[in-house]
């Protein structure tokens, strides 16, 4: 079984316990939005990831570091999930843990994600066009739109929902003339 199956494994019973823990108090939304901004910090310190994964630093260590970063900052109920992770040895897997949560939360709400890569900033009317276009496409309540900038395509867009690419780019247009030509 390899590494990436084995923490898929034992995030998902996390999670699960995780929003059925949360639907009972009545703290979904503020979890999810919570655990979201927790995975940003995660994504973007790399010293943070580094100190949760590794195993010789102590816990009282890793709880310490943890509060200092979010005690003010998100809901108690969350606090306390990420010290219980921390006491059972399993806040390495919180990347993981966080992640399955959001696929889970999502697939409740029927929210779909979708990723935009663009060489340029898209406008609120633009993103919101894409949006509605996107629900229709997926038959989908809503649609979470994770942007990113790739100034590769040139120009234009694509679209990842799943494992299905939309390729409106520049790039994507060069590429597939070039291939045209070569074959003729």
């Amino acid at each position: 079984m390899s590494n990436q199956n084995f923490k898929e494994k034992i995030a998902v019973p996390y999670a699960e316990a995780l929003i059925d823990h949360a639907q009972s108090l009545n703290l979904l939304t503020e979890s999810t939005k919570d655990l979201s901004s927790i995975l940003t910090v995660i994504s973007e310190s790399r010293d943070l990831q580094i100190l949760l994964q590794n195993p010789l630093i102590n816990g009282v260590i890793k709880k310490e570091i943890l509060k200092q970063l979010f005690e003010n900052q998100v809901n108690t109920f969350v606090m306390n999930f990420l010290l219980v992770l921390v006491d059972r040895r399993r806040i390495s897997l919180l990347h993981n843990i966080i992640q399955k949560y959001l696929e889970l939360i999502y697939a409740l709400e029927s929210t779909t994600i979708a990723e935009l890569y663009s060489a340029i900033d898209m406008t609120e009317i633009q993103q919101e066009n894409l949006m509605q276009k996107i629900k229709s496409m997926t038959n989908s309540n809503q649609v979470k739109l994770v942007i990113r900038k790739d100034t590769e395509l040139i120009g234009g867009f694509v679209i990842k929902i799943g494992s299905k690419i939309i390729d409106a780019s520049l790039a994507g247009k060069l590429k597939r003339i070039s291939l045209y030509l070569n074959t003729n």
